[in-house]
Formats: structure tokens, sequence, C-alpha cells
């Protein structure tokens, strides 16, 4: 699965643009390494996400197309979200 639509279905991001800008301004990085959108986002990819001066890091757990919103967190395990206040 593509990592905007990944984001999306998941629901780390609320809509596939949203996730797609993030992609592009390189604020996503799958296994240390920024990519882009179209990465294909395999089980035990860990995830970084840039949003402003907080870094949410999480790891893939399942790789579904049609999630309900009450298991979408079940495709993630949060590895650790840091705030920067600096």
């Amino acid at each position: 699965m593509r990592l905007d639509k990944y984001l999306k279905v998941s629901r780390l991001i609320k809509r596939r643009t949203v996730a797609n800008e993030a992609c592009d301004n390189e604020r996503v990085s799958v296994n240390g390494r920024i990519q882009r959108a179209s990465y294909d986002v395999k089980v035990g990819d860990r995830i970084s996400i840039r949003f402003g001066q907080r870094t949410l890091a999480v790891e893939v757990l399942s790789v579904q197309d049609n999630v309900g919103k009450a298991d979408a967190a079940a495709m993630y395990r949060e590895i650790e979200a840091t705030d920067s206040l600096s």
C-alpha cells in the first residue's frame, strides 16, 4: 500500500491529500529515510511524522485497505512522540 494511503487509512493523517503534501514537504520518513508518497509500506516499517514541533514515530503492525475507525489504531504501535520546545 502507498505511504499516503496508509497514513489516511490508519488515521495518522485525516486526508490523503494532506498525507501526500506531508511526504512532498519531507515531513515523513520511513526507517530513518525521507520517503515519497508512492513508497510501498510493509509490516515492520517504522514511520516518523513531523507535525510542526511534534514528532510521532510508529511501527506498522498491519496493512489493510479498509478499516473501521475503532480498528484503525490497531494498524500501528506508537513508538515515541516527542515535543521540541526550542
